[in-house]
């Protein structure tokens, strides 16, 4: 396990020209090991879990990654948590700090787990996320998620895989 490494996101399948197809294979089952891992740190608002700003807030962020050379393929995540039911979290990955944006990092370890359904089943999810994190010794581990898809490209490809993150 390489430090602050992320398993590869093919960003050249990319016949919707949005979203990337995402590959399951490098994702299920993954530990991660971060040091210092840089994210730019951004929060959505939501009513009743549903977002209500997040193209905004996704177009800002990403549009700044973007002016600053983009994303790599072994750098690509964007990880986000519901913090209550009017607002989530979301940590983009980045190379270099953004400007204007807040900048966090991350240390420590993670698993990885590939889900594949609507994102109504993100509540199921985050239990399974938790009961797999308590068997590997962590009682109410953090959990993210990384939506690896928009709802219209997950419509295209017929597949809505969500990678769920959980600190060890």
């Amino acid at each position: 396990m390489r430090t602050n490494a992320l398993p590869r996101y093919d960003m050249s399948d990319n016949p919707t020209g949005c979203c990337p197809r995402f590959h399951t294979e490098s994702w299920e089952d993954a530990l991660l090991h971060f040091e210092g891992k840089s994210f730019a740190r951004a929060e959505t608002r939501s009513v009743m879990h549903i977002p209500v700003n997040m193209g905004s807030v996704f177009s800002r962020v990403l549009g700044k990654i973007d002016a600053h050379g983009g994303y790599g393929e072994d750098n690509f995540i964007v990880l986000s948590r519901e913090e209550t039911p009017w607002r989530a979290e979301h940590l983009f990955a980045t190379e270099e700090p953004l400007e204007g944006e807040e900048m966090v990092t991350l240390s420590g370890d993670f698993f990885t787990k590939v889900f594949e359904g609507p994102y109504r089943d993100a509540k199921h999810w985050h239990y399974a996320m938790q009961a797999e994190a308590a068997k590997r010794g962590t009682a109410n581990a953090k959990v993210w998620f990384f939506y690896t898809t928009c709802p219209k490209c997950a419509k295209v490809y017929g597949k809505n895989y969500v990678v769920g993150v959980a600190e060890l």
